[in-house]
């Protein structure tokens, strides 16, 4: 998408498959909603109750919230030890009739109802069992309540406001028996304190998880952020964003796709701008809904007149120098009506609309060694401490690499079995285009290399060849060769050769913010063919919100 007036915003979008005739991420071309003005702009793009209670008999167990520490201890109470559980004939029962008899009492019998409940989305069902439960005397404990604070809070209906009342009565019992609440207890409360379309009560609850030594989730923060923003209330949605940045809570697209709207609804320019560069920042590539708020507020009168005439072209300069590249941070820079268009980015990442070119933006120095760091706290605590220690020792005798190889991934490729033959073909094309002329590293786990295609003379040679070379490092049994390759890549701030997606709970560890940008400049991919081996290097522009002050317009590709 282009945006422009004197200034161009490229703001990067993924597209439904339903809509042909605009543009998809997935196609070969990168496509942009593109903005023009006067100015150079390119963007490619749970609780408690802490309100008063009028109704005292209702909500009767507030006080016990406020006085926590006097009403709810912090662990669990369990009966008696392990050791000492015996079955009535005085032998000691095994885990599998301990689970057994867990199972066969009356609160595991009413646990396994409720899950299924839970995923039929039954809240009558529900309820049904929570009233028999009351009745024959079954204590509940806080699985059972989140489940029913769940149920009542996802459901809608005819008999909504009952299911909502019946949810804070089941909240009220679950404070009555004392039994503590978490995190989930908190955010289901939210969630019925905005289906009330209350977000003021919702948002209330979310502060009082602090006083639980209770962290709050970003799931937390939807039901008021989103009530806040659904009625209009800009000033209390920033409030409740806010409250997330002080906890260290990152927004992500859904809530500054919110903020957004609501912001353009009250002409809040400046928050409009500060929203932006935080999608540039850690969304990117904006979502087709995300896309339509961007377009709206750019057509609208109020954006026309915001801007100032006349600026410091040393402060832009400055300010893009800073960044690295594609946004100036000095605000909106000239005045006039936005031309809004479709269009696309060719493989060089020039502007079909207005010829401008997209710039690859430097990622900044110290960024790159905080994560280094970051990912090496997180695989000394997942990983053996001393096998990763000795491979951060070899690195800094051997390296730098102008290249890392994860060798698992690329010999797989299209292949039944290990192929040391098409891995080799790889090493070779690096070396050639390597500007040392050195060798990458291959990383290759131990099983990889003692064993199967390893042990025939020429793949033998093969890896001894590179071993001399420094080239070669084996991963030891027990580790995941991922931490390595990925450290490695990072440190030697180089290409890293792999096909692997890197979307698991490993990776997912490492963050929203820094890593996405990280592999889109250093992420090498591999394709094999009949013809032989390609390798796509990374692109040569950045994906992702950008201003150019050329003709100060902003591109969202």
């Amino acid at each position: 998408m282009l945006l422009c007036r004197r200034s161009t915003i490229f703001v990067p979008s993924f597209i439904a498959k339903t809509s042909p005739n605009l543009f998809s991420y997935f196609t070969k071309k990168t496509h942009a909603l593109s903005l023009f003005k006067n100015s150079p702009i390119r963007c490619n793009y749970s609780y408690l109750f802490g309100k008063p209670i009028k109704d005292s008999n209702f909500f009767g167990a507030h006080d016990l919230f406020v006085n926590k520490k006097a009403k709810f201890c912090n662990l669990a109470i369990s009966g008696t030890s392990r050791r000492n559980e015996k079955a009535v004939g005085g032998n000691v029962m095994s885990l599998r009739e301990k689970k057994k008899a867990r199972r066969e009492a009356p609160e595991g019998v009413l646990k396994f109802k409720l899950n299924a409940c839970s995923k039929r989305g039954d809240v009558v069902e529900g309820l049904r069992l929570y009233d028999e439960a009351r009745k024959n005397g079954v204590e509940l404990n806080q699985h059972h309540y989140n489940v029913l604070l769940y149920l009542c809070s996802q459901n809608g209906g005819e008999n909504v406001s009952d299911l909502r009342k019946q949810g804070f009565e089941i909240f009220q019992q679950m404070i009555i028996d004392k039994v503590p609440p978490n995190e989930a207890t908190f955010t289901n409360a939210a969630r019925l304190a905005s289906a009330m379309e209350d977000p003021e009560m919702a948002f209330d609850l979310v502060k009082q998880m602090k006083g639980f030594g209770i962290l709050p989730k970003l799931r937390s923060y939807g039901p008021p952020l989103f009530g806040f923003c659904k009625k209009g209330m800009a000033d209390k949605a920033y409030e409740v964003d806010a409250h997330m940045i002080e906890y260290g809570v990152v927004a992500e697209e859904p809530e500054l796709s919110a903020l957004l709207k609501v912001s353009a609804d009250v002409n809040n320019a400046d928050k409009v701008y500060e929203l932006l560069h935080r999608l540039r920042t850690s969304v990117r590539q904006a979502t087709e809904s995300t896309v339509g708020i961007i377009e709206d507020w750019f057509k609208c009168k109020h954006a026309a007149k915001t801007g100032k005439e006349n600026w410091d072209v040393s402060k832009v300069k400055e300010g893009v120098a800073r960044g690295g590249g594609g946004w100036h941070g000095q605000g909106w820079l000239g005045c006039g009506q936005w031309r809004v268009v479709r269009t696309q980015m060719d493989k060089e990442g020039v502007c079909g609309s207005c010829g401008e070119r997209l710039a690859c933006i430097d990622i900044d120095p110290r960024e790159t060694e905080n994560f280094a760091i970051s990912l090496s706290k997180l695989a000394l605590g997942r990983d053996v401490k001393a096998d990763f220690i000795r491979f951060q020792d070899w690195l800094q005798r051997h390296g730098p690499f102008d290249a890392v190889v994860d060798g698992a991934n690329l010999s797989l490729i299209n292949q039944q079995t290990f192929s040391f033959s098409q891995l080799n073909s790889v090493v070779h094309r690096l070396h050639d285009m390597s500007p040392s002329k050195k060798l990458p590293l291959v990383i290759l786990h131990k099983s990889r290399v003692t064993g199967g295609p390893a042990q025939s003379p020429y793949n033998t040679k093969l890896l001894e060849r590179w071993k001399n070379s420094g080239a070669l490092y084996v991963t030891p049994a027990g580790s995941n060769d991922d931490w390595y390759w990925l450290y490695a890549a990072v440190c030697c701030k180089c290409l890293l050769v792999t096909n692997d997606e890197m979307r698991d709970h490993l990776f997912q560890l490492l963050g929203t913010s820094f890593f996405p940008r990280w592999k889109e400049k250093h992420q090498v991919r591999l394709s094999v063919s009949r013809s032989g081996i390609a390798l796509q290097m990374p692109p040569p522009y950045s994906i992702v919100i950008q201003v150019r002050c050329s003709t100060m317009s902003m591109h969202s590709c």
